[in-house]
Parts: structure tokens; sequence; C-alpha cells
């Protein structure tokens, strides 16, 4: 069977679907593998690296030959078109936002696997791409808040006089979460966090935070993700977290809801409420954001109440993708393990029968497995029946979890799409 690897070209993404390990490791299940011209280049593998691997370099794959074939963002409805009947896509499929990709891949006959759909199970672990790319995320947040801190983190004591270690706060504490936590504490910061599921506490302080307890009820839904707050429990949790945020010098936001809008966590007046030179990364603004007024890709400055300087807010925007060599490494490992799951004698064929494969395919036999998804597209086109087969499935999200969203995962529970999934 033959197995395509694709050249990424939405604009900002670096990432691969295969590494040159990865494909050692398919062309050992007896797969052949084929690789588009320079798509690893941005993560650092020359077409080179691929051929000694033992795949093919071509200048564009021929769809309607391929029999499986591997991308990292969601793919576009022509492609999925062009795509052979019975034939195989494993890679992020953000089902809730590409509807439209999801019908074609169904009217099509293909078997879509959707990443974000893997089971929040021990043995699905190896394969969960919204934990690997939110460890991304979260440590490349902290970068991003350090680059722009117009101090020190770590505290220093000179001759000169000494400098006191800077605060950050981290709202959220899924694998996105907790991994800014313990990157910002490498750096020397005195961290602290919250999340509004009660047993996230023991996880920020092993990650070496301290944890905000909020005079809120539960909020831990089944599975261990975080359920969404009402409106009138919100705002009394952002009045709670307000002094808070107004003490940090950094503020990090991971919370997601998977398949709907971000939480809104941070009003622009509690931005105001920090000292000038603060800065506030949203790690979920390509999901309508956790702080208000935050745009993907771009640096606001907003005025502080005194009128004395300006806070950075920061939205964030492909953070996986800003270090695309590690990020490759991990996310290419978890559809190489996807696929060895599904491959007896040289040949990829899911058994439905297996919970990770049953739960992680999102279209199969013309039929859109995914039960949300299913009624997302029957309400979209006013259908009376949605188009479910198979059994109900649901899974989590990329993007990141905490407050008000996913939990983090410990036997495999957690972030991030960006995510921010949880430390095992």
């Amino acid at each position: 069977m033959k197995a395509g690897i694709a050249r990424e070209t939405l604009d900002g993404e670096r990432r691969v679907a295969a590494t040159p390990e990865t494909v050692k490791q398919l062309v050992g299940l007896g797969l052949e593998v084929e690789v588009e011209s320079g798509a690893g280049l941005a993560s650092g593998h020359s077409d080179h690296d691929y051929v000694t691997a033992g795949a093919s370099v071509v200048q564009s794959l021929a769809l309607g030959s391929l029999d499986v074939y591997c991308h990292v963002r969601p793919i576009e409805p022509s492609t999925a078109g062009a795509l052979r009947r019975g034939s195989v896509t494993v890679g992020l499929g953000s089902p809730s936002s590409e509807l439209p990709t999801v019908r074609a891949l169904a009217v099509g006959g293909v078997t879509s696997f959707a990443l974000e759909l893997v089971p929040r199970i021990s043995r699905a672990q190896s394969m969960d791409a919204l934990t690997s790319q939110a460890l991304v995320a979260g440590y490349r947040c902290v970068l991003e808040a350090a680059m722009r801190l117009p101090r020190f983190f770590p505290l220093y004591m000179t001759a000169a006089g000494t400098i006191p270690p800077a605060r950050v706060l981290v709202l959220g504490a899924g694998v996105a979460g907790l991994q800014a936590i313990g990157t910002a504490k490498r750096l020397g910061a005195r961290v602290s966090a919250n999340d509004i599921r009660p047993a996230s506490a023991d996880e920020v302080a092993s990650m070496g935070g301290t944890f905000i307890k909020l005079d809120l009820e539960t909020a831990e839904a089944s599975g261990g993700y975080a359920r969404e707050l009402s409106a009138d429990r919100g705002a009394l949790q952002r009045a709670l977290l307000a002094p808070h945020v107004a003490q940090a010098d950094v503020l990090i936001t991971t919370a997601a809801v998977p398949g709907r809008r971000a939480p809104l966590l941070v009003t622009r007046e509690m931005v105001q409420g920090m000292r000038p030179g603060s800065v506030v990364v949203d790690l979920a603004a390509e999901s309508g954001g956790n702080v208000e007024g935050s745009i993907p890709g771009q640096d606001i400055p907003i005025p502080t109440g005194d009128g004395q300087g300006t806070v950075t807010l920061v939205g964030i925007k492909d953070a996986a993708s800003a270090m695309p060599a590690d990020a490759s490494r991990l996310f290419a490992k978890n559809v190489a393990n996807l696929l060895a799951l599904m491959t007896r004698d040289g040949a990829v064929s899911p058994d439905f029968s297996d919970e990770v494969v049953a739960g992680t395919c999102l279209t199969h036999g013309g039929h859109v497995r995914h039960t949300p998804t299913a009624d997302a597209l029957a309400a979209l086109a006013g259908e009376t029946a949605p188009l479910v087969g198979g059994s109900a499935v649901s899974g989590s999200q990329s993007g990141g979890s905490a407050v008000g969203g996913p939990q983090s995962r410990s036997s495999q529970s957690g972030s991030p799409q960006s995510g921010s999934e949880g430390v095992r």
C-alpha cells in the first residue's frame, strides 16, 4: 500500500506529518512511502534525508493513487474529493470547523482519522497529537512572554541591588498550562495558577507552581474535562481572578472547550489593572480568545487604567509550528503509531472493534461516525436525519485545557490546539 506525506500549504504551517525516523517505521510496516518534495525542509529534514530513510520523493502527490494520506492541518474539500474511495487519511481534522471537508470525505467514501478524537485512555497516549502539540505550545508561549517582558524572570542578587523574580500567573492546568508553569519555573519566575477542576491543584504543585483556590463550585465533567461555567459563575470567576491578574507581571491563558468558542476569562478592564510593561499571552486566541480583544498573530498595546503605560496583549498563532522540528518529531510519531495499530502484513486495515480505531475515526464507508459532527452537518444542511454510521464516539480538542476547558490528562488526560493537554 502507498502512503503519501503531504507538504503543508497553509501559511505559517511549518510542521510535517512524517520525519525520516517515522518513514523508517512505516517502511518497516510494509508500506511504500511517497513524500512531497520540500515537505520537511521547515522542520529540518531534506529530501535526501527521506530518500535515505526509504521513501520516494515526488514533486506532487498523485492523490488518486494513494492508499493512505498523512497530513498535519485539516485538508481542503478539493483534496478530499481527489482521494480515491476506500483510501485512509490521518491527521488533524478539526471537524467542528471543517464541515465541508468532512462532508466531502464522507461522500467520497474516504476513511478519515482525526487525531483530535483519539480516546482518553492510557493505550492511546502514543497517538495523542493534542497532548504532544500542547506540550510545544505551552513551552513556546512562555518564551514569547519572556522576550516581551522588559525585566528578568529570575531573582538576581547583585552588588547593585536585588532584582525580585517576575510573577507569572497561568490560567488553565492542562498540558499546555502545566508545561507553561514548568517552563516559567525553570526560568526562575514565581508561578501561580488556577483551574476550575480541583484535581489540578496537585498537578500544579508537582510542576512547582502555587495553586490559587477560588470560592467556586466544582466544575469537572466526565472524561477529565472541565465543565463550562454558567454566565453568572463565569462573571464571579473573573471577579475573583481580578486581584491575582493585577499582581502578575505575566499572564498566560490556555483554556479551550472542545468544539466551541474559548471561554472568556479575562476582560479588558482586568488587563488594564496590571502594571505598565506587563505581558498577557492568550494561547486560545485562535479559538476565540480567553482574553477580551486578543487577535491571533498580533501584539496589542492596552493602556493601563492609571494611564502610566501599556500592557502587551499577545494573541498566539501557530504556536506549535513556531518550533517545527520537535513539534514534527512528536506529531509524526503520533501518526505513525496510529498507522502501526491499523497495519497488518503491509496493509492498512482498520479494525473498528478496537476502541482507539473506532474512537478516532471521523468518516468511513460514506458515513460520518463522529456523532457531534454528524449532527452539526445535519443542522447545517437542514436534514432531518444525521449522517451517522457506527457508534457515537466523542473526543478531545487541540489547544488547550483548563479553566472552562478540557482537563489535563494524567493517564492520558489533558490539553492542548493548540492546545493544552495534561502532563502524564
